[in-house]
């Protein structure tokens, strides 16, 4: 155990958030997601008894969000409808990671199948025990430091 770091974050998760790089994608996925095959070649972390917001908290707390995007978050969007509907559970989400947002940037909702897409990208995948269908979400790792000014 270490201070201040929330017990979510388990030895794993945190060498991994360590290694990501600028820019590289973490899907955050709901208990139904298809991560084995989706996710391919790629580390899949479990964390079956926790919901999506704690272990958006946790993460949130020491993943930076990029900077240099205008959507460092997407999220899922359920099918059948169209923005601006949110479920429940994105709406919290989303509230969660409001605070992370710089003020041009907005959370993406992205279709279904779209979504599929961008996992193909990210370098890793975080399970939970989320049991809210569409409760997926795609954060892109910023930089921690002063932005350099010319």
């Amino acid at each position: 155990m270490l201070k201040g770091i929330d017990p979510l974050i388990t030895p794993e998760l945190l060498k991994l958030l360590m290694e990501m790089g600028h820019d590289e994608a973490l899907l955050l996925a709901d208990a139904n997601f298809t991560a084995m095959s989706l996710g391919a070649g790629k580390p899949v972390l479990r964390l079956p008894g926790a919901s999506m917001a704690q272990v958006v908290k946790a993460i949130n707390a020491l993943l930076p969000l990029a900077a240099d995007v205008a959507h460092p978050v997407a999220f899922m969007q359920v099918s059948d409808t169209a923005p601006p509907y949110l479920s429940a559970l994105q709406r919290e989400v989303l509230d969660l990671l409001q605070d992370s947002l710089l003020p041009h940037q907005k959370a993406e909702p992205v279709e279904r199948y779209a979504f599929y897409e961008r996992v193909r990208n990210a370098c890793a995948i975080v399970v939970t025990g989320e049991l809210q269908p569409f409760g997926n979400f795609i954060l892109r790792k910023g930089v921690i430091g002063e932005t350099l000014r010319p």
